[in-house]
C-alpha cells in the first residue's frame, strides 16, 4: 500500500511544483519588464504605454469611422483609455523601481496590484464603450467586433500552421 500512496503523491507534488515555478517566472520583475517596457523608455521597437494608447486611440477612431455625432461618446471612451494607461504606468514604474529590493511576497503583491488594475480598467471601459457601441451602425459594430475580438490564433491560422 505504501507504494501506491507514493505513486499518487509524486505526480501531484510535481504538478504543484511546476505550477508554482511557472507562476514565479511569470510574476518575476524581469519577466514583467520584458513583457512591459518601463514607461517613458522608448527603445528600438518599443513604445511607452501612453504612446501605445494614443496610437491605439487613433487606430480605433480610424477603423471604427467615428462620426461627428459620436464624438462625445468617443471622447468618454478615450478618457477612460488614457486614465487606465496612467494607472498602469504608475504601477509598472513603481514595480520596476522597487524590483531589486522586493521580496518574493512583495513581488507577488505588486503583480497582483497590476492584474487588479487591469481588471478595474476593463470594468471602467465597458460602461464607457457600451453607449458608443449602441450608437454605431451595423458596419461600425462589425468593425468593433473584429477589432476587440481576442487576438489568439484563429481556425484559419491554426489550419495554416498544421499543414
Amino acid at each position: 500500500m505504501k507504494r501506491i500512496a507514493f505513486q499518487f503523491a509524486y505526480p501531484t507534488a510535481l504538478a504543484v511544483a511546476v505550477v508554482l515555478l511557472a507562476f514565479m517566472v511569470l510574476a518575476s520583475p524581469g519577466f514583467s519588464r520584458a513583457a512591459s517596457p518601463e514607461p517613458g523608455m522608448a527603445t528600438a521597437g518599443k513604445v511607452s504605454r501612453p504612446d501605445r494608447v494614443e496610437a491605439r486611440i487613433k487606430e480605433l477612431q480610424t477603423k471604427l469611422k467615428i462620426t461627428p455625432a459620436q464624438e462625445e461618446l468617443w471622447n468618454n471612451v478615450t478618457q477612460v483609455m488614457r486614465d487606465n494607461a496612467k494607472t498602469m504606468e504608475a504601477l509598472i514604474k513603481a514595480r520596476s523601481e522597487e524590483a531589486s529590493t522586493m521580496t518574493a511576497i512583495d513581488d507577488l503583491k505588486s503583480y497582483g496590484e497590476i492584474a487588479e488594475a487591469h481588471a478595474d480598467g476593463i470594468r471602467k471601459f465597458i460602461p464607457a464603450f457600451e453607449p458608443l457601441y449602441a450608437s454605431m451602425s451595423d458596419a461600425q459594430k462589425k468593425a468593433a467586433d473584429t477589432l476587440f475580438r481576442h487576438h489568439g490564433p484563429t481556425k484559419s491560422k491554426a489550419k495554416a500552421k498544421g499543414k
